[in-house]
């Protein structure tokens, strides 16, 4: 009963000082959802475009697609940014190992 009492302040004083969630994973997300917010501008404009019907559309079609599939990229990197400083987080709360 005193090992549980002990691990409870242990992690009363250490687990505090741990930002839940961390200043990372905060700029990750924040980044991840002005990303998704220009996405779906860009995919509204692509669907624009298609109803339209124009042949001079083509191109700014194009452009918008390969831009969606390099924030798509982006948005891999920054999930990837945010699984990391999740990670970090339980370790430094000691919930997973290094």
């Amino acid at each position: 009963m005193d090992d549980q009492r002990e691990e409870r302040s242990a992690c009363a004083t250490s687990c505090k000082k741990v930002e839940v969630p961390t200043q990372d994973e905060v700029d990750a997300l924040n980044a991840m959802r002005a990303l998704k917010e220009r996405v779906r501008g860009l995919k509204k404009r692509v669907s624009e475009i298609s109803l339209s019907q124009a042949g001079r559309d083509v191109e700014e079609r194009t452009r918008l697609e390969q831009e969606i599939l390099r924030l798509k990229s982006e948005w891999d990197a920054l999930e990837q940014r945010r699984k990391e400083a999740a990670r970090e987080r339980m370790v430094l709360l000691g919930h997973e190992e290094p």
